[in-house]
C-alpha cells in the first residue's frame, strides 16, 4: 500500500511539473505573441497609402449640403483634403483652427478646403455642426471609401494636393507647430 502512495505521489509531481512547464511556456510565447499582436498595427506612416509626391487619387464627395465635389474638377487649385470625425479630440482642435487660420485667409485665391467626415453618418455630422456652429463646406465619406484610397488608419488626417494633382504633404495627427507649417505650404503652393 505504500508503494501504491508512493506512486501516485510521483505521479502528481510528473504531472504538476508538466503543468509547470505548460504555463510558463504559455506565458513566455503567449506573452510574445500578445505583443507581436499589439505591434502589429501600422505605425502612422506605414498607414498612409498616399505619400508626398504622388499623384492623389482622384475621389467624388458628397458634401453636407447635397452638392458632390471630384478632386479632377480641383485641377489648377490648390486642395486641403482633412479627413476627421467628430469623436476625435485632435480632429475638434484642428477644426476649431480652420474657419479663421485656413478657410478666412484664403477666400479668394485658388485653394479649396475639403473637410471630409470619415465613416460617420450624415445625422451624426448635422449634430456636430450645429452644436460647433459651423456653416463650412464639409464632405461625408459614410462607408470609409474615400479615406480608404489615402489612408488605413489614423485620424485627422490631411493632404495639401499641389495645382498638379500631387500630394505636396500628407501629414497625421494634430499639433500647432505641424499646422502653422501647413499653413505656410498653402500660402506657398498658391503663389506657384
Amino acid at each position: 500500500m505504500a508503494r501504491r502512495h508512493q506512486k501516485k505521489s510521483t505521479l502528481s509531481m510528473v504531472v504538476m511539473a508538466i503543468l509547470a512547464i505548460v504555463l510558463c511556456a504559455a506565458l513566455l510565447f503567449g506573452g510574445s505573441l500578445t505583443a507581436k499582436a499589439q505591434n502589429s498595427r501600422p505605425t502612422p506612416e506605414e498607414a498612409t497609402i498616399v505619400k508626398d509626391g504622388q499623384k492623389a487619387p482622384n475621389f467624388e464627395v458628397q458634401m453636407f449640403d447635397g452638392s458632390t465635389v471630384k478632386l479632377a474638377d480641383l485641377k489648377g487649385k490648390v486642395v486641403l483634403l482633412n479627413f476627421w470625425a467628430t469623436w476625435c479630440p485632435p480632429c475638434r482642435a484642428e477644426l476649431a483652427r480652420v474657419e479663421k487660420d485656413i478657410i478666412e485667409k484664403f477666400k479668394g485665391k485658388p485653394f479649396v478646403f475639403i473637410p471630409v467626415s470619415r465613416g460617420e453618418k450624415r445625422e451624426t455630422v448635422a449634430a456636430f455642426r450645429e452644436k460647433m456652429g459651423y456653416t463650412f463646406p464639409m464632405g461625408l465619406d459614410t462607408d470609409g471609401r474615400v479615406y480608404a484610397e489615402y489612408a488605413q488608419t489614423y485620424i485627422p488626417r490631411n493632404f495639401l494636393i499641389g495645382k498638379d494633382g500631387k500630394v505636396v504633404k500628407a501629414s497625421v495627427g494634430y499639433d500647432e507647430a505641424e499646422f502653422a507649417e501647413l499653413v505656410k505650404l498653402i500660402e506657398q503652393e498658391i503663389k506657384k
